[in-house]
């Protein structure tokens, strides 16, 4: 097949108050991290991301992201046991939701866990909600007639992309990047709740710039986008992103294991979204199978073997992190 062109970056964004940061500030001279100090100057359309890292071009690479975290309780004790005990290796947490002090506190109890910033404009279902951080009179044109976020139906989805000005989804963004932040902890990457890169061009250039500000990595999992960062000596996901709510639920660990032994060389990322079981769970969560689900291969005693006897490396997000440009002292 053709090699598509990577188009190229936009060359400055302007943030609140003014401040406009130039895109191509985001390509770091050199990397931390084990990249080829010639990388940037000798990026192929057909290096992989774990080349970047420089793992093998055979190397299979995997990253096992728990999304929603701090959505409720039982998804956060599910996603902390996933990953002390299970194979997960980092998760991403939704700052708005109403579990997100007990999640931020569990963070701050273990401190190795990795996690990244769950940006979110949206709620899963139209009876579990939550609104912004940002105060509701700043932020209107992100909120439907109730005051909250939009569901995340395909209704709700276009209401949302039609309306939303730019520079509130900024102030959102930042307000949730925040509450981490000033909470005392410090997170790895951004990225997207129920929203593929963020749902527009737009939001995800901002969710860029902000990431090269707090030197943080971005997950980015479409074409041409996911090609087009790469070009640039930043590594991103090399194969189709999974969605752990894409699979079906019979026989999971069957197709966990079957998609873990077809892994393909490069890096690869799941997003998963385990939670325990519980009464309150199938009460407020319609996707409580998938979570269970999940949650059981993800701790199981088969999924460990397996990896061991395929010979993948899991990593989590703090190698993509370092690989991905950080804030001049300076600025």
């Amino acid at each position: 097949m053709p090699k598509e062109q990577a188009p190229a970056l936009p060359s400055t964004l302007v943030l609140t108050g003014g401040r406009e940061i130039r895109m191509r500030e985001m390509i770091p001279n050199s990397h931390p991290v084990r990249m080829h100090e010639h990388a940037a100057a000798s990026i192929s359309p057909s290096m992989l991301s774990t080349e970047l890292l420089g793992f093998p071009p055979e190397a299979r690479v995997l990253i096992v992201n728990c999304d929603d975290l701090g959505m409720h309780h039982d998804i956060n004790i599910a996603v902390i046991d996933s990953i002390a005990a299970g194979i997960a290796t980092s998760c991403s947490l939704m700052t708005p939701c109403p579990a997100a002090h007990h999640a931020l506190q569990l963070l701050r109890q273990q401190p190795e866990i990795p996690f990244g910033i769950h940006l979110t404009l949206v709620c899963d279902t139209p009876h579990y909600r939550w609104g912004p951080l940002t105060p509701k009179e700043k932020v209107a044109s992100l909120l439907d007639e109730q005051g909250l976020m939009f569901a995340a139906t395909p209704a709700g989805r276009a209401a949302l992309l039609a309306g939303a000005r730019l520079d509130e989804v900024e102030l959102e963004f930042r307000a949730q990047i925040h509450a981490a932040l000033d909470g005392g902890l410090t997170p790895t990457h951004l990225d997207f709740h129920c929203l593929a890169d963020g749902g527009r061009d737009d939001i995800l250039d901002l969710t860029l710039a902000l990431a090269a500000e707090h030197g943080l990595a971005v997950r980015v999992w479409l074409q041409p986008k996911r090609q087009e960062i790469r070009a640039q000596g930043m590594p991103v996901i090399d194969h189709p992103f999974l969605d752990s709510f894409s699979l079906p639920t019979d026989h999971k660990g069957a197709q966990y294991s079957r998609l873990l032994r077809d892994l393909p060389a490069g890096l690869s990322e799941w997003a998963v979204h385990p939670s325990v079981g519980t009464r309150q769970t199938r009460t407020i969560d319609s996707g409580w199978l998938v979570r269970q689900t999940d949650y059981e291969f993800l701790t199981s005693a088969a999924a460990r073997d397996l990896l061991r006897q395929e010979n993948i490396t899991v990593i989590d997000y703090r190698v993509i992190q370092q690989a991905w440009p950080q804030p001049s002292r300076s600025a």
